[in-house]
């Protein structure tokens, strides 16, 4: 198997066409880039935003919530 790449303008309609072409002729096929693995300290940031994110939901909900309790 070998690998192609291809560069074009994404705004020219006829670039755009020739490539939906080419891929559809089944003989292509297009693969997505490989998707970074957070480093520990990503993890531990994203971790500690979603944990404030939560926790101010709770609280901003909390009298809506009681409300039908």
């Amino acid at each position: 198997m070998c690998t192609v790449t291809l560069s074009y303008d994404q705004n020219n309609t006829l670039a755009r066409r020739k490539l939906a072409a080419l891929l559809a002729t089944g003989l292509f096929s297009q693969q997505l880039p490989d998707a970074i693995e957070p480093t520990l300290d990503e993890k531990q940031e994203n971790r500690e935003v979603i944990e404030a994110f939560l926790n101010h939901s709770k609280k901003s909900m909390s009298h809506v919530i009681a409300r039908y309790l």
